[in-house]
């Protein structure tokens, strides 16, 4: 692979990784809304001995509210990538290099599957279609990166 579409493959990727950002964060507020939940019930089932540590409550609740604060803006930083990436990719002329890229980069589906959706290529054709694919990519990323 080319230096270019190395540069073309780093630029695409950065939606996966944004993705899976976003559902760590999502499992961690899953566990702060189960752990909030697990306070709660303990709270009120069991009568308090002494004083209640109401600070312990308001400190989880202030992170899930700072945790669904940083998803919402990860969510927002995708789905401007991936309109961007949409806007470059549709801007190439050929549809089957479109496919591909949008079925990696913006489904983020593996190899084998894209094989398959694509008229049952073999991998190795999935693999020079998508070479070709990332050096126009590049082109269209590299000329529009001058206008910014």
């Amino acid at each position: 692979m080319t230096e270019r579409q190395e540069k073309a493959k780093e630029y695409l990727l950065r939606a996966y990784h944004i993705d899976t950002r976003i559902n760590s964060k999502i499992e961690q507020y899953e566990a702060l809304q189960s752990l909030a939940t697990k306070a709660t019930t303990t709270l009120s089932v069991t009568p308090p001995s002494g004083t209640m540590n109401v600070h312990k409550m308001e400190d989880i609740v202030a992170k899930i509210v700072s945790l669904q604060a940083e998803i919402n803006a990860d969510i927002d930083e995708l789905v401007d990538l991936k309109r961007h990436i949409m806007h470059l990719i549709k801007e190439i002329d050929n549809p089957e290099y479109q496919t591909l890229l949008e079925l990696r980069y913006l489904t983020f589906k593996k190899w084998e599957e894209i094989s398959i959706e694509m008229d049952y290529y073999s991998v190795q054709q999935i693999f020079r279609i998508h070479n070709k694919s990332l050096e126009k990519f590049y082109n269209l990323f590299k000329d529009e990166s001058k206008c910014y």
